[in-house]
């Protein structure tokens, strides 16, 4: 990044330094806002759906509203503001690219989401190429993969049972095609980690690729694709504690410049002819700039640069070790009421990330995290999580009571199937864990406080 740049785009944000454990959460917007009761008073929200989409850091608005003033167009303009933009752009590149620890000659692709980078990801397949992908995924990266074919593998109940259960699959396909492993890092319904460098490994060893979804993993530990040995990894800025709107597939680029451009338009195209017979002839990029046709969002990819550095210096070593903290409190307080079953594939001593999925005896998921929001301020998520086939295998055939309110999901006269999902990061507060275990277990004891009803499929409280 120039130097004009620097000064121009200079935060005026206290920069982030390690902390000890007892220390504060990271800054995040909204820490400071009230939400009404329905029982009467305000209360702080408690945000733990950090899974669906974290609160940005305070740290990353601070940088996005000192460059706001110098936006520009990117790639397109002469004047000052578009170079120091392009200049802003292609450094958050490297950014990210020193954040996942790229290879040499790895490309960052800039896309909207983790969805759209695996769908992107899925356009460039060659011919014939076949799609390992376990049942446990999310809908990101189970179901892209309309236009090759698809071994769906079963769940998993240990993480070597996945590596062996890949090996088998892998060892009985066409041998002389293209292959795609898809496996996520961090399980967006359990928070377990998967074995993702093993898997890699025995991919590779059966002449096949792998591409990580670290959606849930790069906010909660150090994502190196050196290291993991895979070929893609993608991710989404708004779990990564930025704005909405950006995300990125990184690795190999040999795929990404064989195959047609994913949206077709300036910025992609190098040279665009009219040709003899009447119609164009276009030369592609070869760089990224490929498949990042259009006016790129500049904000939402410094926004993720701003994210990686503020992470990079907080030390992922101090992050992992508050959410542990934080993950104790959370299982142990979900422990003592027995009415609470955790959902896991492979055990309660499997290591995590921040998120945890239960369901309550008794309690329709839906009915309990509408009474979580509306008597005591925290918001979760209650559902299948975009993960129906991982869900509905964890829940098996236990039934639910229906109480107050039915599931979106739950069609006229079928059972209802889904749990309620508490997620949680850098900059949860140790009180807004111990405000949910506390409203856990007085829910279960004394029930709601308050009559709710169903309303275009959601559970909400009763006027």
């Amino acid at each position: 990044m120039s130097a004009s740049l620097n000064t121009a785009c200079a935060t005026t944000a206290t920069t982030t330094t390690a902390q000890p454990l007892a220390a504060p959460p990271l800054a995040v917007l909204g820490r400071d806002v009230t939400v009404p009761l329905v029982t009467g008073g305000e209360v702080s929200y408690a945000a733990l759906d950090y899974a669906a989409s974290a609160p940005a850091l305070q740290r990353v608005w601070d940088d996005v509203a000192a460059y706001a003033p110098y936006y520009g167009s990117v790639h397109r303009g002469a004047g000052y503001l578009s170079q120091l933009s392009t200049d802003l752009f292609e450094q958050s590149r490297v950014t990210v690219a020193e954040f996942l620890d790229c290879r040499p000659g790895d490309q960052v692709v800039f896309t909207r989401s983790t969805t759209d980078s695996l769908n992107l990801l899925a356009s460039v397949l060659p011919a014939g190429c076949q799609v390992f992908v376990f049942e446990t995924e999310h809908h990101a990266s189970l179901l892209p993969w309309t236009n090759a074919r698809v071994t769906y593998l079963n769940a998993p109940r240990t993480p070597a049972e996945a590596v062996a259960t890949l090996e088998r699959a892998l060892a009985g396909r066409d041998p002389y095609g293209p292959a795609l492993v898809c496996v996520t890092g961090a399980s967006n319904v359990t928070g377990e980690l998967w074995p993702v460098k093993e898997l890699a490994a025995a991919a590779h060893a059966h002449g096949a690729r792998i591409v990580l979804d670290a959606a849930q993993l790069a906010p909660h530990h150090p994502v190196s694709v050196r290291e993991l040995d895979v070929d893609w990894v993608a991710f989404s800025g708004h779990k990564l504690y930025a704005p909405f709107g950006s995300g990125v597939l990184a690795g190999r680029a040999d795929w990404l410049q064989e195959a047609e451009p994913y949206l077709a338009g300036g910025g992609a195209s190098r040279k665009v002819a009219r040709r003899e017979d009447g119609g164009v002839e276009v030369e592609w990029h070869t760089t990224a700039a490929r498949h990042e046709a259009g006016s790129p969002n500049v904000i939402g990819v410094y926004s993720i640069a701003s994210a990686c550095r503020a992470l990079t210096e907080a030390g992922f070593e101090n992050l992992v070790e508050r959410e542990r903290h934080l993950i104790a409190k959370v299982r142990e307080g979900l422990a003592e009421v027995p009415a609470v079953r955790v959902l896991s594939l492979f055990g309660d001593d499997a290591p995590r990330v921040g998120v945890i999925s239960f369901v309550v005896d008794g309690w329709n998921s839906s009915h309990f995290a509408a009474a979580l929001s509306a008597e005591y301020g925290i918001g979760v998520r209650d559902g299948l999580f975009c993960a129906h086939p991982l869900v509905r295998t964890l829940l098996g055939s236990e039934p639910q009571a229906q109480g107050e309110c039915g599931a979106p999901e739950a069609a006229p006269g079928e059972r209802s199937l889904n749990a309620i999902r508490v997620s949680f990061g850098a900059g949860t507060p140790d009180e807004h864990v111990e405000r949910f275990v506390r409203a856990v277990g007085e829910l279960v004891a004394d029930g709601a406080k308050w009559q709710y009803r169903t309303e275009e499929g959601r559970c909400v409280p009763a006027v």
